[in-house]
């Protein structure tokens, strides 16, 4: 049986194409689409905004003509309607204010949400996406994705909906100023064309400067991960110059990247905030040709030159949005290929409810590959295996054997290429996903620990969550991963807060809280990809002893070992090698008929007796924790993309 066919994670690819513009109304027509209530809200009081703006000069210039003038003139009619005149510019003005605050509340919120909804999108994928797409990915590169490239997307719209009323603005305007003198329009409005000129020439130094921009974050950004990721290695070696000039260097090419982008952005603006007064200057001078002509009135040309007074700064919104559109351009397309990507398995729906302590494991011909520079590169060939339910089976074999690939299957870390893996009979493609995780759990060599409580990081739940496991549950978890009495010495216990990855506990430790993790759960399977290697064989012993529950039966375990000590514990050994299966058996069975386990065997016996003498074991290490545990490269793409 194959794989199920792997869909995009999309219906409809976030990806843009055509020409900018067609690309830029796209993300636009995106965005507001998502969230019609907000925007239309947004847009609406922004264009009631444009609409009191011109209705501001209207009234200025009415009452200019017909209560000003009059007025000085000594007209007693005129003289009681200033407070009319007064009025009427209040009401406008008020009209203004609220429909100013509407468009910020609104703008905010439209802004804010559509962010929410780039940085899920985002997330998600990451969850969905395998581990082999992550491993060609670096971290710098995807907290970049979620950040600052979300914030580069998101720019244009928190000025859109006032440059959507500019638009109502202008409309109104034209309108208005046509209706009082043609020349004085084209006056005014000869400053547009310019404004179009403009953009364009910006478009075309922008984009690829702001591109440059955004990959250099990335790149800074995965640069100081790395350096603080590894921050004893660099310490302990003394290459903190070296990280120092590495960041450096990333740093300035950011900084001269954000320059070029400051130069730029420091051309267009002033042009942008230069044509309304161009305008104005133009309406004076044709305004004052007109008057003196007898073709319009003094209040015409003053409605007409403050109307351009205050679209001064609409017209610079509008210039804002022009401006944060490559930008927004660059961030929509570099997040757009993180969801577009391909290779997120697809989920089964199958319920799948054990009805027995352990589970059948089956591998039925499976195989799985990966491609590399070089061509495929075979991790898991065409291995067959079925496993009885409840029996502790040990997988060997040298670095690069399969073996990390073959177990990671079972969680669905990755799916094989041809064959399948069953559990009771059931393909674990077809399997939904809360049922696999809740069954099935994988325990890896590096245990991570959250910043968090003992019980967080055992339950990985908050701390009102009903279906969290009940602290009974947590200290029989730790009980059996035989870590409980170092909770129960702390003077939090289950509240004890741990430091960041686990930095207060050791090596053995923090293994068998990971441990813990995965036993509260309760599973049928449980995958141990060497997870006890900073424990001591002592301890390893009593562990797996505990899991079979003292005769009433425990989980069927997968154990991927790299010591002797390990493998003894094993009812049944199976030997990998080259993706292959060489001989399973018990570790006796083995020993007198298979002579590369026999040599497997004696280097772990030699790994054993070294790591005793560089004192590995963790249990009697208590003067500091241990940071460090010895790397098995093992297999499949950590090895190949490295």
């Amino acid at each position: 049986m194959s794989a199920p066919a792997t869909s995009s994670s999309s219906a409809r690819p976030m990806r843009l194409a055509g020409s900018t513009p067609r690309r830029a109304v796209t993300l636009v027509w995106r965005g507001m689409r998502d969230h019609p209530g907000t925007y239309a809200l947004a847009v609406g009081t922004s264009a009631v905004f444009g609409i009191a703006t011109v209705g501001v000069s209207r009234v200025l210039g009415w009452a200019t003509d017909e209560v000003v003038v009059p007025a000085l003139a000594g007209d007693p009619v005129a003289q009681d309607k200033v407070w009319w005149a007064g009025g009427a510019v209040a009401l406008v003005a008020l009209t203004l204010a609220l429909s100013v605050a509407g468009r910020r509340i609104f703008a905010g919120m439209g802004f804010a949400t559509i962010q929410e909804d780039h940085r899920l999108r985002v997330t998600r994928q990451y969850l969905r996406l395998p581990m082999s797409w992550h491993r060609r990915h670096p971290t710098g590169q995807l907290l970049s994705n979620a950040g600052a490239d979300v914030e580069a997307a998101t720019s244009v719209f928190n000025p859109l909906p006032f440059a959507l009323g500019v638009v109502v603005m202008l409309v109104v305007a034209a309108v208005s100023l046509l209706r009082t003198d043609v020349w004085l329009a084209v006056a005014a409005l000869a400053v547009l064309p310019l404004a179009v000129l403009a953009n364009l020439w910006f478009q075309r130094r922008m984009s690829p400067a702001i591109t440059h921009a955004q990959e250099l974050r990335a790149q800074v950004a995965d640069v100081a991960h790395e350096s603080f990721e590894a921050a004893l290695l660099v310490t302990s070696l003394g290459t903190q110059q070296r990280e120092e000039a590495r960041f450096a260097g990333r740093a300035s090419s950011l900084a001269d990247a954000n320059v070029r982008v400051g130069v730029v952005r420091a051309v267009f603006d002033p042009i942008i905030d230069l044509l309304p007064s161009l305008g104005t200057l133009l309406v004076l001078v044709v305004g004052t040709w007109q008057v003196s002509a007898g073709r319009i009135e003094t209040g015409d040309v003053v409605a007409a030159a403050y109307l351009l007074t205050l679209l001064a700064v609409p017209v610079r919104a509008f210039g804002w949005v022009l401006g944060e559109i490559p930008r927004a351009l660059v961030g929509y397309e570099r997040i757009a290929r993180v969801v577009d990507s391909r290779g997120a398995l697809p989920e089964g729906d199958e319920r799948w409810r054990p009805t027995a302590p352990g589970a059948a494991v089956t591998f039925d011909h499976v195989t799985r590959a990966v491609e590399t520079a070089q061509g495929p590169l075979v991790l898991v060939d065409d291995v067959t295996l079925e496993l009885a339910p409840g029996r502790v089976v040990a997988v060997v074999g040298p670095t690069g054997a399969g073996k990390t690939s073959l177990v990671s299957m079972l969680s669905r870390l990755a799916d094989p290429d041809h064959g399948a893996i069953r559990l009771d009979g059931t393909d674990v493609r077809a399997i939904a996903p809360a049922d696999l995780t809740a069954h099935v759990a994988l325990v890896a060599q590096h245990a991570f620990v959250f910043e968090d409580t003992i019980r967080g990081n055992v339950t990985l739940a908050d701390a009102d969550d009903e279906r969290a496991p009940s602290d009974e549950d947590v200290w029989g978890a730790l009980r059996l991963a035989r870590v409980d009495d170092v909770v129960r010495a702390l003077p939090e216990g289950l509240d004890a807060r741990l430091g960041e990855r686990g930095a207060n506990l050791s090596g053995g430790q923090r293994q068998r809280v990971a441990l813990a993790r995965a036993l509260v759960r309760r599973p049928h399977v449980l995958v141990l990809d060497d997870a006890t290697s900073a424990v001591d064989p002592r301890v390893e012993q009593e562990i797996l002893t505990g899991l079979r529950g003292a005769g009433e039966g425990g989980p069927t375990v997968l154990l991927v070992a790299y010591r002797m000590s390990s493998v003894l514990l094993a009812d049944e050994v199976v030997h990998l090698d080259r993706g292959r299966v060489v001989d399973r058996g018990t570790h006796a069975e083995l020993l007198a008929r298979d002579p590369g386990y026999r040599e497997l065997a004696t280097a772990y016996e030699r790994e054993s007796e070294r790591r005793a003498r560089q004192d590995w074991d963790d249990e009697d290490a208590h003067d500091e924790p241990t940071h460090d545990e010895p790397t098995h490269e093992d297999d499949d793409e950590t090895a190949v993309t490295r």
